[in-house]
């Protein structure tokens, strides 16, 4: 893709930061409003976010595409029940490009600071070149954007080939070599049953085993497509059947001690089914409640780690050196190249560190004992500015494109109120943000994740609270987030202007 035309203090009503699913959602609401100017800056060259970086092998979406689509874009020719990374990405493209957004965005510049100008009441934004000034900031940089890299002694020192799965170097042949993976998360199994089949010899290095189901994928057929396309209102029917049964899952993740023994069931069988070694059965089992991590899908996984060339390593790695990594027990692992399947920096955002708020605050300052936002996307301290993908809006059983939109509906009547009433500044009152993170905190304290047994990203370590995820129903979300209420927040009204 073709770059916009590019100017230095580019002015504008809105500043949209990513092109992933939330981005696009939101330029696309933006696009419907001839009265408001916008763009969108992008750091890379391309749209589509976390489904244009993740590449690596076997990348695909746990979610079934009609759900994992935006509501205003259904598409026909998904070519199967659980679309693949290059399916996703020419999707978010046709996003882009058939839904007029291009001419909006502003690729390979990426966001070096956003401070709001509290003398003018906008925003200033500068990426690597240009300044860009906006009367409300919107950051849709998402959960998953930036990989979080393994504090392991050493690391810096391995002299073979060492990458992300996030940043995968297709240039580096793993055919016939000693491949080591850390990590047995949602990326990792989806890049094991790949590696296993062309590594020489594949090590796999788990912290701790995953709760994993069955993944019943299948392509759809050339008379499905046509259906889809024919009939428009099946993919809605067929999109509403897959939200509200995965709607019944939530009650697994609220801790019901009836509905926990019934998904354990399901990831035992399947365990059981595919794995008959006792003693690599035991290490491939949880020692936590079910729904406290992530639960995973995968048909392909358990069968990749029972090849006779692939060795699954439980104990903990002391350090890594020049071409091997060193296990707790002393065992030396001689490789030639290591993938990092470490996951990302999902509860410290990154593009925190670059937002400044009233007063000079940096957003990661405000947010120093945790984030939070108060339905999700308003922070006080922080004027004119909305955040998607943010705080508290992670999913585990449903569609996580679902929640951006009911966040961009909440954006949209908030930018409708403010026009309507003649205001300049819109911030949420502290109290509202107070009253929201008790009740996130209230609903949480039941639910699997903090009373599971577990150590994940959910929970932030620095407050104990659950921050990145939603822990409550989608349709509740949805119920809550989209609706605003002017009371909630506090506007002024004043004459001036961007200059």
């Amino acid at each position: 893709m073709s770059n916009s035309i590019r100017r230095d203090d580019e002015v504008t009503d809105v500043i949209v930061i990513g092109t992933g699913f939330s981005g696009l959602g939101m330029a696309w609401q933006l696009c419907r409003h001839a009265d408001t100017s916008f763009v969108v800056l992008e750091r890379a060259g391309d749209v589509g976010g976390a489904w244009r970086d993740n590449h690596y092998p076997g990348a695909a979406c746990d979610q079934p595409s009609h759900l994992y689509s935006l509501s205003f874009r259904l598409n026909p020719d998904w070519p199967s029940v659980f679309s693949s990374q290059p399916a996703i990405l020419d999707y978010l493209r046709s996003v882009a490009r058939e839904e007029g957004i291009l001419p909006y965005i502003r690729f390979n510049e990426d966001v070096k600071e956003a401070r709001w100008n509290t003398n003018a009441r906008h925003w200033v934004v500068r990426t690597g070149e240009n300044v860009y000034r906006g009367r409300f900031l919107i950051s849709a940089a998402g959960l998953l954007s930036d990989p979080k890299l393994p504090a392991i002694r050493g690391l810096e020192h391995f002299t073979g080939d060492l990458f992300h799965s996030a940043r995968w170097n297709h240039d580096t042949p793993l055919d016939g070599k000693r491949v080591g993976v850390i990590g047995t998360g949602a990326s990792a199994i989806q890049v094991i049953p790949e590696v296993a089949k062309i590594a020489g010899q594949l090590t796999v290095f788990q912290r701790s085993a995953a709760w994993i189901v069955p993944r019943p994928d299948r392509d759809f057929t050339a008379e499905e497509k046509g259906m889809f396309r024919k009939f428009p209102e099946t993919m809605k029917e067929l999109r509403a059947s897959i939200f509200w049964e995965n709607e019944e899952r939530y009650a697994q993740r609220a801790a019901v001690p009836s509905l926990l023994a019934k998904a354990s069931a399901v990831a035992t069988k399947h365990l059981e089914g595919q794995v008959t070694d006792p003693e690599l059965r035991r290490k491939l089992t949880p020692d936590y409640e079910i729904g406290c991590k992530r639960i995973l899908k995968s048909s392909d996984f358990y069968p990749a780690i029972c090849r006779s060339n692939v060795n699954l390593v439980t104990d903990g790695i002391d350090h890594v050196e020049a071409s091997s990594v060193i296990t707790v027990d002393g065992t030396r692992h001689d490789l030639d190249a290591l993938v990092l399947c470490t996951g990302f920096e999902a509860t410290e955002l990154p593009i925190s560190r670059k937002i400044f708020g009233t007063h000079g605050q940096s957003l990661s300052a405000r947010w120093r004992t945790g984030a939070e936002a108060f339905a999700t996307t308003s922070v006080s301290g922080f004027p004119n500015f909305f955040i998607l993908g943010g705080p508290n809006t992670g999913i585990g059983h449903n569609s996580q494109v679902y929640m951006f939109e009911a966040q961009i509906q909440h954006v949209m009547r908030a930018f409708k109120h403010v026009a309507s009433s003649g205001q300049s500044t819109i911030e949420v009152r502290k109290e509202a943000e107070d009253r929201f993170r008790e009740s996130i905190a209230s609903r949480a304290a039941t639910t699997v994740w903090m009373t599971g047994g577990c150590t994940a990203w959910y929970v932030d370590p620095r407050s104990g609270r659950l921050t990145t995820l939603w822990p409550d129903y989608s349709h509740v979300f949805q119920d809550e987030i989209s609706p605003f209420n002017p009371q909630d927040y506090e506007f002024e009204n004043d004459e001036v202007g961007i200059a």
